[in-house]
């Protein structure tokens, strides 16, 4: 199971509504840059609960999902 946690993004808005997400900081502090968006889709969150804006993104070596859900990010954590 995954928890929800809640992150500050860092995202760039476009003049037609595009939101690109740039960065991404962690409960630590620590600030991981955004190397490529990959996907944007309109999901639910399965592993943690709550709906909203899907954008799976690679981070590193790692793909990962963060989510806007409203006006919040967050991101599927493990427990």
């Amino acid at each position: 199971m995954c928890r929800k946690v809640f992150v500050d993004v860092n995202a760039n808005f476009k003049a037609d509504g595009t939101i690109i997400p740039l960065s991404i900081k962690w409960e630590d502090g620590t600030v991981y840059r955004i190397d490529q968006v990959l996907k944007v889709c309109r999901t639910a969150s399965l592993k943690a609960g709550g709906a909203g804006i899907r954008y799976t993104c690679r981070i590193g070596n790692n793909i990962t999902n963060i989510f806007l859900e409203e006006n919040a990010w967050f991101v599927e954590a493990k427990k």
